[in-house]
């Protein structure tokens, strides 16, 4: 009886932190996706309303050199840049899929994409997300994405 309590037990404590966490996925989830919501939309109010304060925003990508370089982006001027895009021009980042790891108010999103404008395939990379929960909430601290174009298994748009 007492290897069936404790079996029972350790189930139903498996379950719960097992259904936590897919909640948290699913928040963490959510925040990505609005602040993609804004970047299609060029809205910057959206975009701004899942970032922390004192983001940080880098990217990885090859220079006119060729070589591989880590580029350090202000905040303030990539979302100008989105939200200055012209409303001819069509674009859209695909997320292929989400891995989510999480420690308590901590968490990362890996998101393989591909960069479509005007329907045509620009580049491909992972953008990788870093939140903190705050006040019950996730926000952006951190995000840093690789660019490239060869490499690249281009995935049809959706």
């Amino acid at each position: 009886m007492k290897r069936f309590s404790f079996s029972l037990l350790f189930f139903c404590l498996t379950f719960t932190i097992s259904a936590q966490n897919s909640s948290e996925e699913e928040a963490i989830k959510k925040t990505v996706e609005t602040f993609f919501e804004g970047f299609h939309a060029r809205d910057s109010v959206i975009m701004k309303s899942v970032l922390a304060d004192g983001v940080i925003v880098q990217t990885i990508g090859k220079a006119k050199s060729g070589e591989i370089k880590l580029h350090q982006e202000d905040i303030h001027k990539v979302l100008k840049g989105i939200v200055s895009i012209p409303l001819d021009t069509d674009f859209k980042e695909v997320l292929h899929s989400f891995e989510i790891k999480i420690d308590g108010a901590m968490a990362n999103a890996w998101t393989p994409y591909s960069l479509y404008i005007n329907e045509e395939f620009s580049h491909c990379g992972v953008n990788n997300f870093q939140l903190f929960k705050e006040n019950g909430d996730w926000k952006i601290i951190y995000l840093i994405d690789t660019r490239r174009r060869e490499g690249c298994e281009e995935k049809k748009l959706k």
